[in-house]
């Protein structure tokens, strides 16, 4: 089997836990910037440790999940730039 979506998980994780603590350092000060951050930065950690995690690895496996993350990921990227 193929191993190769572990790290696309992995990366795009990371991505998202980056940009949510990048958001919070260059908008310190700004009202509600605690949560806007939060909601970038823990789904990034949440899927990060989920990658390593044997049963949380069949779930992430699975074709529609992959469509999912993908598709939330992305929003939660442009969530982060246009914030």
């Amino acid at each position: 089997m193929d191993k190769n979506w572990i790290n696309n998980y992995r990366l795009g994780s990371y991505t998202l836990f980056a940009c949510g603590l990048i958001n919070l350092r260059y908008q310190w000060g700004e009202p509600d910037v605690l949560s806007r951050s939060a909601l970038i930065f823990v789904p990034g950690a949440v899927f990060l440790a989920a990658t390593f995690i044997p049963f949380a690895l069949k779930v992430l496996a699975r074709r529609e999940v992959k469509a999912l993350s993908a598709v939330l990921g992305i929003l939660l990227i442009a969530y982060a730039f246009s914030n």
